[in-house]
C-alpha cells in the first residue's frame, strides 16, 4: 500500500548534514532535534491592532498550534496583513481593501513555499482574509484548509441587540435630527463588545459559510462566536485535523469542484448573504482552474430560496444562527431542500452530507 510522505516538503529544508545551518537557526527560536523530525505545519493568521474582526487570532493560532503538536507535528507561525471595510469605509483607506486580498494571498504562499511547509491551517476573520488565505492555500497544493476566528457578540443598545450596521444608520438619523448626541454616543460606545467580525451576514459570515460549503473549512468551524470558548477548541481539533490530513495527503484540489463551488453559492444565496461572495468566489474558482462565471451565480440563485432571516435583508445575526443550530443545521437543511449537493467531499475527508448529518435541532 502506498504510505504518504508527511515530511514531503520540510525534508529539504530541514533534512541531513547540508541543513544544519537552517536547524542551529531554527534552534536559537527553540526548535530542537525532536521538532525537527516531525512534518512542519504553517498556521498563518491575519492578527493586526486595527479591527476587532482579527483580534482573537493569536489566541485561537496558540490553540491550533496545541493540536497540531499533539498529533505529532511541528508549528510555525505567521502573520499577515489585513484592512477593515468597516473602518476605512467613506474614505481613500477603503481602496486598499481588495487589494489586501492579493498581499494576504502572495504572503501566505510565500512563505508556505519560502519554508516548505508540508501543510498549513490558515485562521482569518475579516472581508478580504478568508478569500486570501483560501486562493493561497489552492496555490500551495498542500494539506490545509481555512478556520474563521467567529463573529462578534452583538452589543446591547436600550434594551435589545445591535451590530455596526445600527451604528451606521445612526449616522444618518443623527445627521437629520432624528437622534440625540447622547444616544448616538451610546450606540457607538456598545455596539461591539469585543473581538470578532460583523455581526451580520455581510461578507466574513458570508465567506465563512461558503468556504464550509466549498469544503475548505471543517462544517461547523465557523458557527461559535469569536470569544465562545467553543471556539478554542475548534481549533485545537483544527490542528489534529491538518495531520490526518497530511496522512492521507488530502489537499484542497483534491476536495474542490464545480459542483463544490455551486454548493458555495447557493448557501450564500439562501442565506441571504453578501454578493462580494461573486468576487472572491470566482477568484477562488480561478485559482483551482473550475470554469464559473458570473451568469451562474445568476442561475444558482434563481433555484435557490432565501431560507435564513439574517442581517441586514432580516433580522437576526450569526450569533442567533449559533443558537439555532448553526451552520452544520443549515447544511442539513439545504441538503434536506435539494438546494446543495451533500455528495461533495469537504476538508475532512466526509462528505457534506455526511458532516450535517448529526446535526442538532
Amino acid at each position: 500500500m502506498e504510505t504518504t510522505d508527511t515530511r514531503h516538503k520540510s525534508r529539504t529544508i530541514l533534512e541531513g548534514r547540508d541543513r544544519a545551518g537552517a536547524r542551529a537557526m531554527l534552534r536559537a527560536i527553540g526548535f530542537d532535534d525532536e521538532d525537527f523530525g516531525r512534518p512542519i505545519v504553517g498556521v498563518a493568521h491575519t492578527w493586526i491592532e486595527t479591527m476587532p474582526c482579527n483580534f482573537n487570532q493569536r489566541r485561537l493560532a496558540e490553540r491550533v498550534k496545541e493540536g497540531v503538536r499533539e498529533a505529532g507535528g511541528t508549528p510555525m507561525e505567521l502573520n499577515t496583513v489585513a484592512i477593515s471595510d468597516g473602518v476605512t469605509m467613506g474614505t481613500e483607506g477603503m481602496k486598499a481593501s481588495l487589494v489586501s486580498r492579493e498581499v494576504i494571498a502572495d504572503s501566505i504562499e510565500l512563505v508556505g513555499r519560502g519554508h516548505m511547509f508540508d501543510a498549513v491551517v490558515a485562521l482569518v476573520g475579516c472581508d478580504k482574509t478568508i478569500p486570501g488565505a483560501a486562493m493561497a492555500l489552492i496555490r500551495l497544493g498542500v494539506p490545509g484548509f481555512v478556520v474563521y476566528g467567529g463573529s462578534i457578540a452583538p452589543g446591547r443598545f436600550q434594551g435589545h441587540d445591535v451590530t455596526i450596521q445600527d451604528v451606521y444608520e445612526a449616522v444618518g438619523s443623527h445627521a437629520a435630527g432624528k437622534m440625540s448626541d447622547a444616544d448616538f454616543k451610546d450606540l457607538e460606545v456598545h455596539a461591539c463588545p469585543g473581538a470578532g467580525a460583523c455581526g451580520g451576514q455581510f461578507t466574513a459570515n458570508t465567506m465563512a459559510m461558503a468556504l464550509e460549503f466549498l469544503g475548505l473549512s471543517p462544517m461547523g468551524s465557523a458557527s461559535p462566536p469569536a470569544n465562545d470558548p467553543r471556539k478554542d477548541e475548534v481549533c485545537v481539533e483544527a490542528g489534529r485535523l491538518v495531520m490526518d490530513l497530511l496522512g492521507r495527503g488530502l489537499t484542497p484540489q483534491d476536495i474542490l469542484s464545480r459542483e463544490s463551488f455551486e454548493n458555495a453559492i447557493a448557501a450564500v444565496a439562501a442565506s441571504g448573504g453578501s454578493t462580494n461572495a461573486v468576487l472572491h468566489l470566482l477568484a477562488l474558482a480561478s485559482e483551482a482552474e473550475i470554469p464559473l462565471d458570473i451568469d451562474d451565480f445568476d442561475r444558482v440563485s434563481q433555484r435557490t430560496p432565501i431560507v435564513a432571516d439574517l442581517k441586514p435583508g432580516g433580522r437576526y445575526t450569526a450569533v442567533d444562527l449559533d443558537r439555532a443550530g448553526g451552520t452544520r443545521l443549515f447544511g442539513r437543511r439545504l441538503i434536506e431542500a435539494g438546494l446543495v449537493d451533500g455528495a461533495q467531499l469537504t476538508t475532512t475527508g466526509r462528505t457534506l452530507a455526511e458532516e450535517v448529518e448529526d446535526a442538532e435541532e
